[in-house]
């Protein structure tokens, strides 16, 4: 029993719990199976809970046993308390992961008892610290347990204060880049040709423009791109077609290409930027004004909306009720303790990257390089 708790120890401790894969759940009772007649389910073969599940040949703990008299054998109940101390309900396929890992674990545990491995300086003190990780693992699964107990008036009462955030809209989001980009050569190509019956002698009378910088240049762009989003949006709210709009917003920014679908359908609204929310409080047919970030300009106009009931949201708001009294609890163990810098030496601010990128120029010193 002692070697079965510390391999059982082992595994939980160094994550299995966490890496195990959930099972899925089986189709409802009586539900339809589409290609194929229904078929009745094959009868399991029957394990006592006394029958061997693993046999290990040659390994045992009675170092006197030789030959076939030397094995190791777990039953189903003990191979089954197990599994329900790290997953209950788990899958056959993995229940056989889990065996293949516990022999492993179990035949390395037991040369390690041969060679008297526990009985180094240091064995009590990995022990105890394998044990600390376990209470703490079964602590967080009781604060979750306690957390997912959310009664349905607590679902009606976060419904109600936060009914903004369950409204459900249909929307026309027009997008217009930020800034033009440069004409193409061949587009300035294309406009030299336009022009080729213009007179030389017209075009040498004219003044030379100024030379723009490019911060001004850039400028110029930024706003000229603003004027169109303008532009743009009084024809939306005069009902002409809105990709048609986006489509001529993208030429006059020089974006080849198709541009984004301008129909958002199903929008939350915390599912948008915080300071797109507002269009939220708009009514059926209404048009934005033009709300302008460091990306670009947007233009919405509301198609339709509605406030979904409590039904169709009362998982989401279990969920959302369970993990902030799962935070609320934890955070009285997530404190920042005093520690003596003198022994674990000062804090040191994170590393900088390297100049350009992750990935750096070849050869290139980094930031904090000696030399």
């Amino acid at each position: 029993m002692r070697l079965q708790f510390l391999v059982c120890l082992f595994l939980i401790t160094f994550g299995w719990a966490q890496n195990m894969p959930s099972t899925q759940s089986p189709p409802a009772s009586g539900a339809p199976m589409l290609g194929k007649a229904p078929e009745s389910p094959a009868a399991e073969p029957q394990v006592g809970p006394n029958d061997a599940v693993i046999t290990i040949k040659g390994i045992c703990a009675d170092t006197s046993l030789q030959g076939d008299a030397c094995k190791t054998v777990v039953t189903k109940a003990q191979f089954d308390k197990i599994v329900d101390a790290i997953q209950p309900g788990m899958a056959p396929p993995m229940r056989r992961q889990l065996a293949m890992r516990y022999v492993g674990a179990l035949s390395m545990s037991l040369e390690a008892e041969k060679r008297g491995l526990e009985k180094q300086p240091d064995f009590d003190e990995k022990m105890q610290m394998a044990r600390i990780q376990v209470l703490a693992q079964e602590l967080r699964a009781s604060i979750q347990a306690e957390a997912n107990n959310v009664s349905d008036q607590d679902i009606q009462d976060y419904y109600q204060k936060n009914v903004q955030n369950y409204e459900q809209a249909t929307f026309i989001k027009i997008f217009v880049p930020r800034t033009r980009r440069e004409a193409t050569p061949a587009a300035s190509t294309a406009k030299t040709g336009a022009k080729s019956n213009a007179s030389a002698s017209a075009a040498a009378t004219k003044p030379a423009a100024k030379k723009l910088s490019p911060e001004e240049e850039e400028k110029a762009n930024e706003e000229a791109m603003t004027k169109e989003a303008k532009l743009i949006r009084e024809k939306l709210v005069k009902g002409e077609d809105p990709d048609t709009l986006e489509k001529a917003a993208f030429t006059a920014a020089g974006i080849l290409g198709t541009p984004p679908p301008t129909k958002m359908e199903n929008v939350r609204r915390l599912s948008l930027q915080a300071d797109q929310q507002s269009v939220m409080d708009l009514k059926p047919g209404e048009v934005s004004e033009v709300i302008s970030d460091a990306s670009g300009h947007f233009i919405y106009k509301m198609v339709s909306k509605e406030t979904l009931s409590v039904d169709k949201v009362k998982t989401e708001i279990h969920n959302q009720i369970s993990g902030q009294h799962y935070r609320e609890a934890m955070q009285k163990y997530q404190g920042a303790p005093e520690l003596n810098d003198a022994y674990f030496g000062p804090i040191r601010a994170p590393m900088m990257p390297p100049r350009g990128g992750p990935t750096g120029r070849p050869g290139a010193p980094k930031d904090n390089d000696p030399d």
